[in-house]
């Protein structure tokens, strides 16, 4: 079998939900991203191609492991139910980062706002976070392999789950609301500028082209945003310099303005 065909099969095979499988694009778009995870030009990918479990995931990952198409450091992690597959090095590596230079800017979207806002007041809470993830990673990687997914549990339970998958997907923003008074935010009809990061997938004969990262950025807080979009763009160049696996790479800019924005 090809690299396509074992990619497809594991995930035809592992993922069903019922009698429902990935169709083949589907597929294909899991295999890119996996495929970009493990060569560290992306740190995670948060997995809702469907709704399986991340005993499924574990099992897709490890079919991929089995078969040498992907290494055997990647790990499963469950935060409260939402499933990752994760590079544990890369992560890693960037969450020290965070710690050490505030590469990652939080913003603000409380819907009790008039508009987003860059705030330093979580450098608590965000620090006490990546202490805890950076203490769930050291821990994997004392291990050989994982064969079943790392479940934070309760540790995640207060956290802004919003704020932690931006911080695990790599991103050079990461939004925050207070969750504990109200899970709506001050996004509607804001000015976004959406970045887009494409690449092209070899494994595939013909090529499959996939969207790698996307995320958004208040038009009003561009200017004092720039340095982190900058730095996180002239990251990504590298690591993708790095690598063969991947070609054609696309960093693409839209402004969308919407009724309201789910976090």
């Amino acid at each position: 079998m090809s690299t396509q065909e074992l990619f497809v099969a594991a995930a035809r095979k592992c993922l069903c939900v019922g009698r429902k499988s990935l169709s083949l694009p589907q597929s294909l778009d899991l295999a890119a991203q996996v495929s970009a995870v493990d060569l560290g030009f992306k740190p995670a990918l948060l997995y809702d191609s469907n709704s399986a479990s991340s005993e499924k995931v574990q099992q897709y990952l490890s079919s991929l492991q089995s078969s040498q198409l992907v290494s055997k450091s990647l790990l499963t992690l469950d935060l409260n139910g939402n499933t990752l597959i994760v590079n544990p090095v890369t992560v890693r590596s960037d969450l020290e980062q965070v710690l050490c230079e505030s590469s990652v800017a939080v913003i603000d979207v409380g819907h009790s706002l008039e508009k987003p806002t860059i705030t330093d007041l979580l450098r608590v809470e965000l620090k006490s976070m990546i202490q805890v993830l950076l203490l769930l990673l050291r821990g994997f990687e004392q291990l050989k392999e994982a064969e079943k997914p790392l479940y934070v549990g309760e540790k995640c339970q207060e956290w802004n789950l919003c704020t932690v998958f931006g911080l695990l997907l790599g991103y050079p923003v990461t939004y925050w609301f207070d969750q504990t008074k109200s899970f709506e935010n001050c996004l509607s009809m804001t000015p976004l500028m959406v970045t887009t990061a494409a690449a092209t997938w070899q494994a595939v004969p013909a090529g499959h082209r996939c969207c790698l990262y996307s995320f958004s950025v208040p038009a009003v807080l561009l200017e004092e945003t720039q340095s982190n979009l900058e730095y996180w763009r002239l990251r990504l160049q590298r690591r993708f310099q790095q690598q063969n696996v991947l070609k054609d790479l696309t960093v693409c800019q839209t402004t969308v303005t919407l009724p309201s924005v789910c976090l």
